[in-house]
């Protein structure tokens, strides 16, 4: 009776951790705020694998506590061995199959999101990000301004608007992430790498370099501005007035603070 209570202790002790460890990993605000539809399937994912990962950790480590205090060697039988045992197939092949399937179902959903994130939409604009020793620049089209093309040193993206970033390197590899969008892609001297995201937050956001690219490394940041629309509309008009009229004026000049034209 007394094994059969210290085991139905153990059991409450561990259905407890587990509940803790679970609620813990909801309560504790681990990320930065969710600024895009890629952050918040990236987030839903990790808190499946903390589900998931929880009760096998206690579990682990409740029967291997369990063990090492029920089944303690004691004084006077350091030289005896264990009583023999024979293997149990059933158990055998249960540890082994529970575990597959498990890790065969995070490894499908896993894959789900990330293809999710990675959907091309019906409709979405293209931005080309630079990167080189140390700033980020960034490069929208005449597809997006509707006009020349206009290049800043800050990121504007506009609300509920898919953008497929286009990105390159000038010297050495790069990370270009966004930790409030969730995504993260390395920039590649001689290649074009791509990256989708959709901002859903207005708010202001820190763009990092993730990759040591040599002594500048940490102030090799920017910011990037979500936007409405409409908003975002009228900056793009605005700097493109702007960097015509400086153009008209200075042969091509700097375009103001955030932006200038090219081409």
């Amino acid at each position: 009776m007394p094994r059969q209570r210290s085991l139905i202790y153990t059991i409450v002790a561990a259905v407890i951790a587990t509940a803790i460890g679970i609620a813990l990993s909801f309560a504790i605000h681990w990320f930065p705020a969710q600024a895009s539809t890629q952050a918040r399937n990236t987030d839903r994912l990790y808190h499946v694998l903390v589900i998931a990962s929880v009760p096998i950790f206690v579990l682990v480590v409740t029967v291997i506590l369990y063990c090492a205090w029920r089944f303690r060697m004691k004084p006077g039988e350091e030289l005896k061995d264990g009583p023999p045992i024979h293997g149990n197939t059933r158990l055998e092949v249960v540890w082994t199959a529970a575990p597959a399937i498990l890790l065969l179902g995070l490894i499908s959903y896993s894959f789900v999101v990330l293809h999710d994130n990675e959907k091309k939409p019906a409709r979405e604009i293209d931005i080309g990000v630079t990167g080189q020793q140390f700033e980020w620049s960034f490069q929208y089209p005449p597809s997006v301004t509707g006009g020349k093309p206009l290049e800043t040193h800050q990121l504007y993206l506009p609300e509920g608007e898919s953008v497929k970033f286009d990105m390159r390197s000038k010297d050495v590899i790069h990370a270009f992430w966004i930790p409030a969008f969730r995504i993260q892609e390395d920039v590649v001297p001689g290649i074009t790498t791509h990256w989708r995201a959709t901002p859903d937050r207005v708010g202001s956001y820190p763009i990092v370099c993730n990759l040591l690219c040599g002594v500048g490394h940490s102030t090799m940041r920017s910011k990037v501005h979500v936007m409405p629309e409409a908003e975002f509309d009228s900056w793009l008009k605005s700097e493109l007035s702007v960097s015509t009229a400086s153009a008209s004026t200075g042969g091509g000049a700097s375009a103001g603070a955030t932006g200038k034209a090219t081409g």
